[in-house]
């Protein structure tokens, strides 16, 4: 009998380790493997109907939400929805079943679903009970009325509007167009949806991107605000350069002549040609400084970099192949006022105007204020961080100076924009001319800058992309893009906007 039983027992062993062996096989060591197989869709099904909080605006609106389904017999408990529709979709992202997630809906995910290691350790209280809503919050630096202002400006318009706090790197507001409604395919059958997402991304303009922070743009005179930092930083340029009053000018390495925005004779002191955005001085300036101080100027700027937003698929402004300047000295000229390879993101060209307007220091640019659990408790709140110091004070001084001539300043190419009450800013413009064959007439227009002058508080970046601009009907950035600019920063200063309720009351 003590035999049998034996090797019963024994038995019984072998069986629970060959049946652990089988588990830790297949949770462990096959658990990616599992996870990875699109046949496999338990695990994305059970997070679909996990309970997944709000997301909510600076402003108290609710951009993202999860709606009952009262049907007993429908498949999931819930649907996501996104009662702003295409106003916020470029920071809220969406969250889908078939075709997973983005922006805001990715990068806090846990957060939403109460995954993170502290609302599961708040929640051990609740360990033994079913159907636990876990779900957090989260809470967006932008405001939604802004965005309706940014949208409003733009009418319908392609181009990206951006908004920050100067002090913080708080984006307000961030919207382009074209942009897309999450709604038009979150909750559709796998194949309705998916025709929906591929007409969205083959639609001209890439409408599933955010323009603002995820495409790049060449920017066109914009760029002179870099440059003329990077200059007087090196000592090769302070405010008393003189440049030669002329319409062209032949650099090195070539016989083809620079030209001043459509040939105009333009010189004078170092304001003057900032404030008339003449192009011969600030290619100039690129060609004294050489390729490696050029170079190690835009790196301080971040340039070549992929801005640090707590958003996924930032891009990374560029000033194009550095390898062999050295040889190509008229394309490093160029590109000192924003034309050839110069590309920059419209988030990136804000945080130049903020780096200006705040001592020349940049911040790290953030659209999530603050995350919560289930019972309105702070998670995290997001501290302001500097990410670059590419410009002394004194030197950001005298680009205060020069962008306030932009606007102020005689012949200034934003003279034409005037802000409400008599508020004052200071701003740069540019017309980027794409020099496409067949196309010649296709520019950006731009204007980034700061207000109020006296105590800056936000930065602003505006891009109007692909116009067409001719000689009798030109699309400049002071034409096209400073009305966006006056419209949201009149909001902003003396408007509505000056007393908007941002406690979500």
């Amino acid at each position: 009998m003590n035999r049998q039983i034996r090797q019963l027992a024994v038995g019984l062993m072998m069986c629970y380790v060959v049946l652990f062996a089988t588990l830790n096989y297949w949770q462990v060591a096959q658990e990616q493997e599992l996870n990875a197989n699109v046949e496999n869709t338990r695990a994305v099904r059970r997070e679909f109907n996990k309970p997944r909080g709000d997301i909510v605006s600076a402003d108290g609106v609710i951009a993202a939400t999860s709606t009952p389904i009262p049907d007993p017999n429908a498949e999931f408990d819930r649907i996501r929805e996104y009662p702003t529709g295409d106003l916020l979709s470029n920071v809220t992202g969406y969250f889908t079943l078939n075709f997973g997630s983005t922006q805001v809906e990715r990068a806090y995910g846990d957060v939403l679903t109460g995954n993170t290691t502290e609302q599961q350790l708040r929640a051990l209280g609740n360990i033994l009970a079913s159907d636990v809503d876990n779900s957090g919050s989260v809470e967006l630096a932008v405001r939604h009325d802004l965005q309706q202002v940014a949208k409003f400006a733009l009418g319908g318009r392609t181009g990206s509007v951006v908004v920050q706090d100067i002090e913080t790197g708080a984006v307000r507001a961030m919207y382009s167009n074209p942009t897309y409604d999450p709604n038009t395919f979150v909750t559709l059958p796998f194949d309705e949806a998916r025709e929906a997402i591929v007409d969205l991304q083959n639609a001209p303009g890439d409408p599933l991107l955010a323009g603002a922070y995820q495409q790049r743009f060449m920017p066109g005179s914009t760029f002179k605000v870099i440059t003329t930092g990077i200059g007087i930083e090196a000592g090769v340029i302070d405010r008393t350069t003189q440049f030669v009053r002329e319409s062209e000018w032949v650099p090195p390495q070539t016989t083809n002549p620079i030209q001043n925005y459509r040939g105009s004779t333009c010189g004078g002191d170092l304001p003057e040609v900032f404030r008339r955005s003449c192009n011969i001085p600030f290619a100039q300036t690129a060609i004294s400084l050489g390729p490696d101080r050029m170079v190690a100027g835009v790196d301080a700027w971040g340039i070549g970099e992929e801005l640090p937003i707590d958003l996924p698929g930032a891009a990374a402004s560029t000033f194009g192949d550095t390898a062999d300047l050295a040889q190509q000295l008229p394309l490093l000229g160029i590109r000192g006022f924003g034309q050839n390879d110069d590309q920059m993101v419209p988030l990136h060209m804000s945080m130049v105007a903020g780096t200006v307007a705040n001592g020349g220091q940049m911040m790290t640019p953030y659209v999530v204020e603050a995350t919560y659990d289930h019972d309105g408790r702070t998670l995290d709140r997001t501290q302001p961080e500097v990410w670059k110091t590419p410009i002394s004070a004194p030197t950001a001084a005298l680009l205060t100076e020069f962008m306030t001539g932009v606007t102020e300043g005689d012949r200034g190419t934003a003279r034409s924009v005037q802000l409400a009450d008599g508020q004052r800013f200071a701003a740069k413009t540019g017309t980027a001319e794409l020099g496409l064959v067949g196309d010649p007439d296709r520019v950006h227009a731009w204007m980034i800058g700061f207000a109020p002058l006296e105590a800056p508080k936000y930065s602003i970046a505006v891009v109007l992309t692909d116009l067409t601009s001719t000689q009798a009907d030109a699309a400049t950035g002071g034409r096209e893009a400073g009305p966006v600019v006056k419209t949201v920063l009149d909001y902003l200063l003396t408007g509505d906007g000056a007393n908007a309720d941002l406690s979500g009351g």
